[in-house]
């Protein structure tokens, strides 16, 4: 994947986009502290160039209702592409599965499931398991509490290490 050149006033914009959202012109101006017009072109731009791949609230869900969040680690009996394609196109469509990485090692896939109790998990994984997709083991592990969730910090990412 070829990456995109960016300077500090962009990083400065990625940054303020990143801890703030969806930003007015002139509040994101004053956060990278570039004038409006330079600033929001520099903005389309990141946007255009696909670094800007949406916007979204962090929401305390567990305060609105109880859930079960539950990680699954998934191998797949075959390894061909269309083996993956199907298995990743099927999870694409199951609202309940959040996040979805595929891994090298051990296992082919972890997931991120919420659902309101384990035996809607459980639903979700039979009906997984029922799909036919392939699916040769997996291991669940219940999330008793989230320790950490954050986006990763761009300024010291892009700085690399020892910086």
């Amino acid at each position: 994947m070829k990456k995109i050149a960016i300077d500090a006033a962009d990083m400065r914009i990625l940054h303020a986009v990143q801890q703030h959202g969806q930003l007015s012109k002139t509040k994101l101006s004053e956060l990278v502290n570039l004038s409006p017009t330079p600033c929001w072109v520099r903005f389309n731009r990141l946007k255009e160039a696909g670094l800007i791949r949406g916007y979204h609230a962090d929401i305390a869900i567990d305060k609105i209702v109880a859930v079960t969040k539950v990680v699954v680690t998934v191998s797949l009996k075959e390894h061909r592409k269309s083996d993956f394609n199907r298995f990743e196109s099927y999870i694409n469509q199951v609202d309940e599965i959040v996040e979805c990485i595929a891994t090298g090692g051990g296992m082919d896939y972890i997931l991120k499931v919420v659902t309101h109790s384990l035996s809607d998990f459980q639903n979700v994984m039979e009906e997984l398991l029922s799909a036919e997709l392939g699916i040769d083991r997996y291991m669940t592990y219940i999330t008793t509490r989230e320790i950490k969730s954050t986006q990763p910090n761009l300024t010291q990412l892009i700085a690399g290490p020892g910086s």
